[in-house]
């Protein structure tokens, strides 16, 4: 029996977001494959070290989501109330980029050379493959959704018109990265450390371009926040892009 969008769960006469939902299975899920991974990977960062690391990459991803979920679409703050319900919007982009950056900030401060992002690679796809469920579930009820398209792979989202749904979109990009890197993963012939650029550059770069198919209203310079913070993430990685680049 098909599904009206959004998709509204109801539990014991109680109404359950249900992108809420999987974004709590999502974090418990995508934890659970890193331990999973670590238990099974011989990892050149100790334990102690390691902890500290995941609480910087938690911080800055907190921190990083809201930040950018506000600037998709900036408005005045008047009001204490109004500073509290920035904490409910959020985007992985800002949330991806923000803990990178805590966690480079946390290994200046431990002393930590070894590159530690490979681990994360295949929990943070799964996590983000979970959430988009969710995403799509909920249609119109998130800003998900793509601009009206005449295209037969438009979708009545919740709204009675045939918009891009992006968040399918996604969920098929997830899993072509998430068996490319499974099996690159697996062959380790990668130098530490590559596996999570690529998957920063892989991923950025492919919500730089989905970006064009959603109703933005905010823009810099003809780009949305979102894109803007790709162009950051490119610069970013720069000496990797160019490695890239001269390889082929």
């Amino acid at each position: 029996m098909p599904i009206s969008l959004p998709f509204e769960l109801e539990v014991l006469n109680t109404q359950i977001n249900i992108h809420l939902l999987l974004e709590y299975i999502a974090f418990f899920v995508a934890f659970r494959y890193y331990l999973y991974l670590r238990r099974n990977t011989k990892d050149s960062i100790n334990t102690s070290n390691r902890f500290s690391i995941v609480l910087g990459a938690a911080i800055g991803a907190f921190l990083g989501s809201r930040l950018i979920g506000y600037l998709e679409n900036p408005v005045a703050i008047n009001s204490l109330k109004e500073i509290l319900s920035l904490m409910n919007i959020k985007t992985i982009m800002g949330g991806l980029f923000g803990g990178l950056l805590g966690v480079e900030i946390t290994k200046k401060i431990i002393g930590e050379k070894e590159s530690s992002g490979d681990l994360f690679v295949l929990p943070i796809i799964l996590g983000i493959f979970i959430g988009r469920i969710g995403c799509f579930l909920s249609g119109i009820n998130e800003f998900t959704y793509g601009k009206q398209t005449t295209s037969f792979l438009g979708m009545n989202l919740g709204d009675g018109i045939k918009r891009h749904p992006i968040a399918l979109y996604e969920l098929v990009f997830l899993i072509v990265i998430f068996v490319f890197f499974y099996r690159a993963r697996k062959k380790n012939e990668l130098e530490n450390g590559l596996l999570f650029k690529y998957f920063m550059l892989l991923y950025f770069g492919f919500r730089f371009f989905i970006e064009f198919l959603k109703p933005n209203t905010f823009f810099v310079l003809s780009l949305s926040s979102i894109q803007l913070l790709c162009i950051a993430c490119f610069i970013y990685y720069g000496s990797t892009l160019k490695k890239v680049f001269y390889a082929n």
